[in-house]
């Protein structure tokens, strides 16, 4: 995924009012460690109101009825992530409200960063530090590397 076409997914979520963060490697692009990536990865609030505004957001960019399968229920419950795949796109947008018990959107610590005009919702290197560091991918675990050299973040973080 290109950082022009997540600049507009994210104008849309900010025009739209959505609580959203974005973490993963397009987070850690806006903070200036780019990498190559498929996926844009949001947290977002799982309210009914909240994830009606995502809808309404992601109907603004992509003529796609399968959109109105995003659910607040969904989100709220057991499986609380979506992968949505806009129709004739080679990405794919990844929607969580929270990853097991470890991380949910009220967890993650964020800033708002200016990308090119737009306000973007981040998470900060320290919280994506947090969320790499212990997994078991090996990519994930390299980022966690990258973060902690380039912020000079420490192993408590």
């Amino acid at each position: 995924m290109d950082f022009t076409t997540a600049k507009g997914i994210l104008a849309a979520l900010e025009h739209h009012g959505v609580r959203y963060v974005m973490v993963g490697s397009m987070a850690m692009a806006a903070h200036g460690l780019v990498r190559a990536t498929r996926d844009l990865d949001i947290f977002v609030a799982p309210d009914d109101d909240n994830v009606g505004r995502l809808r309404a957001a992601l109907k603004s960019l992509f003529d796609d009825p399968s959109i109105d399968e995003i659910t607040g229920t969904d989100l709220q419950g057991d499986y609380p992530a979506v992968s949505y795949a806009p129709p004739a796109a080679d990405y794919t947008l990844d929607i969580l409200s929270r990853l097991g018990e470890a991380f949910s959107f009220d967890d993650i610590e964020a800033e708002d960063i200016d990308v090119g005009g737009v306000s973007v919702r981040v998470a900060t290197p320290h919280m994506l530090y947090r969320m790499k560091k212990d997994t078991v991918r090996p990519q994930d675990r390299a980022d966690a590397e990258a973060l902690k050299s380039s912020f000079a973040l420490d192993e408590e973080s």
